[in-house]
């Protein structure tokens, strides 16, 4: 699987349109989200995009850092922030030393739409760097498309240049599994693009985005 290039996710960011309403996708991951965020805690919003997610991180009362290998991305982020991040950064996620300043610090390191980025040897490497920068009790959430939806056909033409490979609910949960995390939940959101999802009954096998929420098992 090819990786992609910084230079295309700053085209991507630069041509996509920001504002207006949330879509329900980020409401529904909000709505997953407020479950754990809590006002003081250290987040680290992982491939921050627009900086939607930095943006609602802040109004929860979160420490945030804001982390986007695009500098389009980076841009966009701090606007919609108002540079009111207590740090936007851009350090690679799959090198030890450079996550190792930060170790300790969060307590919730978020990701939408990230690790479907990359192939399967350096999502372990990405999950294993983000757990040491866990705290005690911290908890990795992460979203990732579901391989089995039609999105997954119609994503390629929305980002063109965007490399990726979907999940299935059972891979993410191998992910965690494989780096010693124990799963608090998991899921999937979007099943209907509406105001009425069978989320709660069809979301983890049709939701548009499947999830996984969790934290290092005592010892591991």
């Amino acid at each position: 699987m090819r990786e992609t290039g910084a230079q295309n996710w700053d085209a991507f960011w630069r041509q996509s349109a920001t504002g207006g309403a949330p879509s329900w996708s980020k409401r529904r991951i909000c709505a997953i989200l407020s479950r754990y965020a809590k006002p003081g805690m250290g987040v680290l919003d992982a491939g921050s995009g627009s900086g939607f997610f930095s943006k609602w991180f802040l109004s929860q009362g979160c420490e945030v850092h804001s982390l986007d290998y695009s500098q389009a991305a980076l841009e966009a982020t701090r606007a919609a922030t108002g540079g009111k991040c207590a740090g936007y950064h851009g350090f690679d996620l799959t090198d030890p030393k450079a996550v190792s300043g930060h170790a300790g610090r969060f307590g919730l390191i978020f990701s939408d739409g990230l690790f479907e980025h990359f192939p399967e040897d350096t999502q372990r490497a990405i999950f294993t760097n983000m757990a040491t920068m866990l705290n005690d009790g911290g908890v990795i959430v992460t979203f990732v498309p579901n391989r089995w939806t039609p999105w997954t056909l119609i994503r390629p033409f929305l980002m063109p240049g965007i490399h990726e490979k979907p999940f299935t609910r059972p891979s993410l949960e191998r992910l965690y599994a494989d780096a010693g995390f124990a799963v608090d939940e998991s899921g999937g959101v979007n099943v209907w693009p509406a105001p009425l999802s069978p989320d709660a009954l069809f979301g983890g096998c049709c939701g548009m985005l499947v999830y996984c929420v969790g934290r290092k098992r005592k010892g591991g």
